[in-house]
């Protein structure tokens, strides 16, 4: 569903690796969870992948279009949520979703009832007729999160995706993850909540000053050790990376 190829990005003329030579396959089916620290080279990656910033070196492939020939057909295929929660605010919710809907050619029958289904979930539906001004923080999550599904993308990709949310919300956003991989999809979600990742994610890669350090089911991280948890993980290997650096 996704590959990356030696994808690589630097900024200060080339002076910070913010992505260094990644590779990773994402399978159809799969929630796979992209974790590191803060600086590891998360969003920039994501950004590469859905295209609003181009990569120095390498190829991104999506459910078989290459993003450097087709990124139409690549952003086709993509439903995003940016973690900065950046939206139209003049705008009403019911608007926005149109305007998401037309982008993507969803049809009347249904951009209606998926709009009936998510608004309903997450609890919008008195909230939709209102300018996207006057929402919570979390409120615009969940409305970017509808966005981002209206059109039924074969790959979701959540930045952060449970920032703002309420811990209900937060409960169905995860089993609509589930659902959506289970009708074939696949969700790419990065997360500061590691206890969230390690219960909810089929596979983890973890990212450190660009460089992927390890990627796998829980039980390939651990590599034949009992007990040991996610964050025990994480803070294992980013901390020798950091000792490295």
């Amino acid at each position: 569903m996704l590959t990356l190829s030696h994808l690589s990005k630097a900024y200060a003329k080339g002076n910070v690796k913010a992505v260094d030579d990644l590779s990773l396959h994402v399978q159809r089916g799969e929630i796979f969870g992209f974790i590191g620290p803060n600086g590891a080279g998360k969003t920039t990656t994501i950004k590469m992948i859905c295209g609003i910033i181009n990569p120095d070196a390498g190829s991104i492939c999506v459910h078989g279009h290459d993003l450097a020939k087709e990124p139409l057909a690549v952003k086709q295929d993509i439903g995003f949520v940016p973690d900065a929660g950046s939206v139209y605010e003049r705008l009403s919710g019911l608007e926005y979703l149109h305007f998401l809907a037309d982008i993507y050619g969803v049809d009347a029958q249904t951009r209606a009832a998926r709009m009936e289904k998510y608004l309903d979930m997450f609890e919008l539906q008195d909230a939709a007729d209102s300018p996207i001004k006057s929402y919570s923080r979390g409120m615009r999550q969940k409305l970017m999160l509808t966005g981002a599904l209206l059109h039924h993308p074969p790959l979701w990709i959540l930045d952060e995706p449970m920032v703002g949310l309420d811990p209900r919300a937060a409960h169905l956003l995860k089993q609509e993850m589930r659902a959506h991989c289970d009708a074939g999809n696949t969700v790419f979600f990065s997360t500061h909540v590691l206890d969230v990742a390690e219960r909810l994610c089929d596979r983890i890669g973890i990212i450190n000053h660009g460089r992927l350090v390890a990627v796998g089911t829980m039980e390939e991280l651990r590599a034949g050790e009992t007990g040991e948890s996610l964050e025990e993980l994480f803070l294992e290997l980013t901390e020798g990376e950091e000792d490295r650096a």
